[in-house]
């Protein structure tokens, strides 16, 4: 009885545990070592507008999920104020996030505006940066993406 009392705790620990990584797994496009954006250093981004490869010797944990940087300095700018730094749409193709669906982006397709990044799906079919772009209201459509995404954050990919 108290191995089966045993076992059923350690059964619900694991499920609590599975439905927490889950939750994450939702609203960030993480990899299965919840690492975001494929490891490109979220600083890079917002403040030099560019997107660099950290290394993981300079690696910060928020809410789960990990970050990787260029430098010690990029890493003490991320851990004194990491939500500057998150990805708009946890990491998500802004463009489809717009569009009402969740899309991996290439972390090299990019842009930068009001002190926010946004990523976007590229390949050979698709470069949803440039729909973005062409559309010409970037306040219309982080007002459409930013009301889809209140919904698509709770949802698997």
């Amino acid at each position: 009885m108290k191995t089966l009392k045993s076992i059923s705790i350690l059964v619900i620990a694991v499920m609590t545990a599975n439905l927490t990584f889950a939750q994450d797994k939702k609203a960030n496009n993480i990899d299965n070592s919840n690492i975001a954006l494929l490891g490109y250093s979220p600083v890079s981004y917002l403040d030099l507008g560019i997107a660099q490869r950290g290394i993981k010797e300079f690696k910060s944990e928020h809410n789960k999920v990990v970050y990787y940087f260029t430098d010690a300095d990029q890493k003490k700018k991320f851990d004194k104020n990491p939500s500057k730094y998150l990805p708009q749409y946890g990491g998500y193709c802004a463009f489809g996030v717009y569009a009402g669906a969740k899309f991996r982006p290439d972390p090299n397709k990019f842009i930068v505006q009001d002190g926010k990044y946004f990523l976007f799906l590229y390949n050979l079919e698709l470069d949803a940066q440039q729909l973005w772009l062409a559309e010409n209201n970037h306040n219309k459509l982080v007002s459409k993406a930013n009301t889809n995404w209140s919904k698509l954050k709770n949802t698997y990919n």
